[in-house]
């Protein structure tokens, strides 16, 4: 036989709820407390009933460097320190009572910094009830008199709601009160602990006016913390039996009796429908406020608290006390409580008193404390993180994962956060100053926990019966009873009402008096009469039967079409809620709309408040552009007057300098001339001598005087006589060649070739050399201009000439032209031996010019000395083509003639 193979478990599908599109933002309230008395100044000012103010203290301002400034912020309500605990519970708690009342859930809990008083707002003092209380009191006091019989409604374990008929809840009762095993809930009958007694007031009570007459209604508490991440039930009673020994293999117990069984702790699920519960934990049936608080507080007594720096008694773990309510219908006779499952509608309500975030240098915590403090902290963080997550995701379209899974708190409340209730806030502040950074940032918190929306919950269906049945049950049984009462004795309850009015109108019986034992005619009649009797009463029987027969079909006719009605008048309020939702759909675009329309007139103003703008800063810039231009053109025209002046005065200079440079140019050739003639002259002379020498018999010539003396009359002497230029400088090398020297020719500092076009030049001018503009310019022929010299080139040329510019002393660039002759080397190589330096230099026409000296010893035919300046600097003269100077001969300046 083949063995079927298993198949993997299909993953349950998450329920349909119905789909409410209509989300709330969650609901934060503030609440400050009361300074205390030593301390004196506060930072926290409350401006309205929905805005505080913050002030940094005046140390944070010296030492943040005003980082911090006054700040507001707002909040649903905000209540100042002189507001009750009873206006507390009507803004914030009793909302949410309704709706537990209503079927739908709720969450409130408490945050703050440590010390801010969240745990006196939820749980408040003898004659100031906290909200915990007064929530507890607002649910008995509207569903006191529809509570089920106890063990009605069973809880099991997986966080649902069973229920059983009263006979098996008798039969439960009469179980759980002889087994001593399981602990009885303490009885309202017992004398209240005198630290909760009293919480409210008789005249504070609140009740509802949400609750439906015609069901049965349930209360069932349980109370857990979340200690350093670890769900601890704290109404559990196990925790303190005595541990029975374990034993080991020597046969020896390792624990001693003595020792208590530490709390375990408890793991978080999913029921059926997705919610999240903590499993195992204890649910305790409560049928008074008083019962319910006694309860809450054998767990209060359990909970994790310290002795602080900055709080005696300090929480040090997250409670939740959860209210579950649990109601279903009743039947159709309005007597007992229907007996289907699917009908009960379970509602609760979580008060979450959170611990306050501290910081360890300020509360002195050590050791256990200091990792209390680190898990305190970091649940709160990631309770932060899934708020931040949230409202990005609902502001920004985004899909991000929420971390609900990082701490238990956040992991215990996710189905609230996801549309399965309402969600509310309080915000505990202390307005001293101490706690001025940890305030700062719970409001922070508190301003972005506003901006997350959560899905309305959708109301719960309505049960088809007829409205009204518990009444008119009670109605008929205050009838009976009264019939009863009058009659004296029970009848057969069983039998009709109506049947038993007939009864009482039977004929009556005829005289049953026997006078003769051998009557026969009182016996007969009244066997007749009682016949008689039967036989109407048969008949009158059968004729009720038949009217409540047909009292019925018509009962039924009429339920029939009630139920009819009931699902028109159903389907119309369907198709009116359709509406509804079109119609706040329609409301919803008209704002969206009407917003968008004051957005879109508020950026027109604001466009045409920059267009006006724009256009005034476009008039002055046209302006400023127009006079600028203006100005532009008259600066145009003055400088092309300035050109027009400027080049009437170059051409001026220029020509004058022109006709200068002329007039020296002619004098220097004719002055060059003269010298010519003279060397001629001399050299005809000093032939005629050596040819006389040679003549024997003739005597010696006498010396050539070289410097002749000056006559007074030097205008009369010829022209051959009078003192030339050369006598008065260093003695030069002629031209051409003696016929017979006498000692080595040395060759002159300024030497210049011997021909125009006969030597090769390298002429070096740098790639930094500027063009000066000047009308003089050094001109070499047949030369190899390099930009930096090379072997090569050194290798074809005999002279070498570099252009070096520099600034003079008054500020102007002077060109010195530097020059050498190359010199081959015994390796083969050239070298440069620099034999002659030239300087070029510029001066401007408003330098004045020194003062000429007139030199001594001048000789009055105008061959005199020049003045100091002249004297000292030669000038270069760019040669002519087919001129017979080299470009190694030096000249120097003649004396400037004057104008006649």
């Amino acid at each position: 036989m083949t063995r079927q193979l298993k198949g993997k478990t299909p993953r349950r599908p998450p329920p349909k709820k119905p789909s409410s599109n209509q989300t709330d933002p969650v609901g934060v309230y503030c609440r400050v407390r009361p300074l205390g008395a030593q301390d004196e100044e506060c930072c926290i000012e409350v401006i309205s009933s929905t805005t505080i103010q913050m002030h940094t203290p005046e140390g944070f301002k010296t030492n943040r460097n005003g980082e911090y400034k006054e700040t507001q912020y707002s909040f649903k309500k905000v209540f100042g320190v002189s507001v009750s605990q009873m206006d507390l519970f009507e803004h914030v708690a009793k909302p949410l009572v309704d709706d537990l009342i209503r079927g739908k859930n709720g969450l409130l809990f408490t945050y703050g910094v440590t010390g801010s008083g969240k745990t006196f707002t939820m749980t408040g003092s003898p004659g100031q009830g906290g909200l915990l209380p007064r929530s507890l009191d607002m649910i008995f006091n509207s569903i006191g008199p529809y509570q089920a019989k106890r063990y009605v409604f069973k809880t099991d374990e997986k966080n649902s709601i069973e229920i059983q008929t009263e006979v098996d809840a008798l039969l439960e009762r009469q179980r759980r009160d002889n087994n001593l095993s399981v602990p009885k809930t303490p009885s309202t009958r017992l004398k209240a602990d005198p630290e909760i007694a009293d919480m409210i007031k008789p005249e504070e009570a609140s009740k509802s006016d949400g609750v439906d007459d015609d069901s049965s209604y349930s209360v069932f508490v349980s109370y857990v913390e979340i200690y350093n991440n670890y769900i601890y039930d704290l109404l559990e009673e196990t925790q303190e039996d005595a541990i029975k020994p374990k034993w080991n293999g020597g046969g020896t117990p390792v624990r001693q009796n003595t020792e208590l069984i530490p709390p375990q702790s408890k793991i978080l699920r999913e029921d059926q429908n997705h919610i999240m519960y903590v499993a195992g934990c204890l649910e305790v049936e409560v049928k008074s406020a008083e019962e319910a608080f006694q309860v809450f507080w054998r767990g209060q007594k359990k909970r994790k608290v310290a002795n602080t720096r900055l709080n005696r008694e300090s929480s040090r773990s997250h409670s939740v006390f959860i209210i579950k309510l649990a109601q279903a219908p009743l039947d159709a006779d309005g007597d007992n409580v229907l007996q289907d499952k699917n009908q009960i509608s379970v509602s609760q309500l979580c008060l979450v008193d959170l611990a306050g975030s501290e910081r360890t240098g300020r509360t002195g915590a050590e050791g256990t404390r200091i990792r209390e403090a680190g898990n305190i902290n970091q649940s709160l963080l990631n309770l932060r993180t899934c708020i931040e997550i949230l409202r990005e995701n609902q502001m920004c379209g985004t899909n991000k994962m929420v971390p609900y899974r990082d701490s238990k708190i956040t992991h215990l409340f996710k189905n609230y956060f996801d549309g399965e209730g309402k969600v509310r806030m309080v915000v505990c502040v202390n307005p001293k100053t101490d706690d001025y950074e940890e305030t700062l940032l719970v409001m922070r918190f508190a301003e972005m926990t506003q901006e997350v929306e959560v899905a309305r919950p959708v109301d719960r269906p309505i049960c088809g019966f007829t409205p009204g049945r518990r009444h008119r049950n009670q109605a008929f049984k205050d009838e009976l009873s009264r019939r009863l009462e009058e009659r004296g004795g029970p009848i057969d309850p069983d039998m009709p009402a109506a049947a038993n009015i007939q009864i009482l109108s039977l004929p009556s019986l005829p005289s049953c008096e026997l006078t003769d034992p051998h009557d026969d005619i009182t016996l007969p009649r009244l066997i007749e009469a009682l016949k008689n009797r039967q036989r109407i009463k048969q008949m009158m029987i059968e004729e009720s039967s038949k009217t409540a027969n047909m009292m019925k079909s018509v009962l039924q006719e009429l339920d029939t079409g009630l139920i009819s009605k009931d699902n028109f008048i159903q389907e119309q309020n369907g198709k009116l809620i359709e509406k509804d939702k079109i119609i706040q759909g329609n409301k919803a675009e008209i704002e969206r709309l009407e917003k968008k329309t004051k957005m879109q007139e508020h950026k027109i103003d604001i466009l045409q408040k920059t267009t006006k703008i724009f256009e005034d800063d476009k008039r002055s810039l046209q302006h400023e552009l127009e006079t600028r231009e203006q100005r532009l053109q008259r600066e145009l025209s003055e400088k092309r007057r300035m050109e027009q002046r400027m080049h009437g005065v170059i051409s001026d200079t220029q020509f004058k300098w022109e006709k200068e440079c002329e007039r020296r140019v002619n004098a220097l050739q004719f002055e060059m001339q003269n010298k010519l003639w003279v060397k001629d002259e001399k050299l005809k002379q000093l032939k005629a001598i050596v040819t006389e020498s040679k003549t024997p018999g003739r005597p010696e010539p006498p010396p050539r005087q070289t410097q002749p003396q000056p006559l007074p009359q030097p205008q009369h002497q010829p022209r051959s006589q009078r003192p030339s230029k050369e006598d008065r400088l260093p003695p030069k090398r002629s031209a051409s060649p003696s016929p017979v020297p006498t000692t080595t020719p040395v060759r002159p500092r300024h030497r210049r070739s011997r021909s125009a076009g006969g030597e090769k030049w390298v002429d070096h001018k740098p790639t930094s050399s500027m063009d000066l503009g000047t009308v003089l310019q050094p001109v070499i022929p047949n030369a190899i201009q390099v930009s930096a010299p090379s072997e090569k080139a050194l290798s074809k040329c005999d002279r070498y000439v570099l252009t070096h510019q520099e600034v003079a002393s008054d500020g102007e660039i002077q060109t010195k032209l530097i020059k050498g002759e190359v010199i081959k080397t015994r390796g083969g190589g050239q070298a440069v031996q620099f034999t002659d330096i030239e300087t070029l230099k510029q001066e401007l026409t408003t330098v004045p010019r020194r003062k000429r000296k007139s030199s001594e010893g001048v000789s009055a035919s105008g061959d005199g000395a020049l003045t100091d300046v002249e004297t000292r600097c030669s000038v270069a003269v760019e040669m002519r083509a087919g001129s017979n100077l080299g470009p190694g001969y030096e000249h120097h300046a003649v004396t400037k003639r004057r104008k006649p």
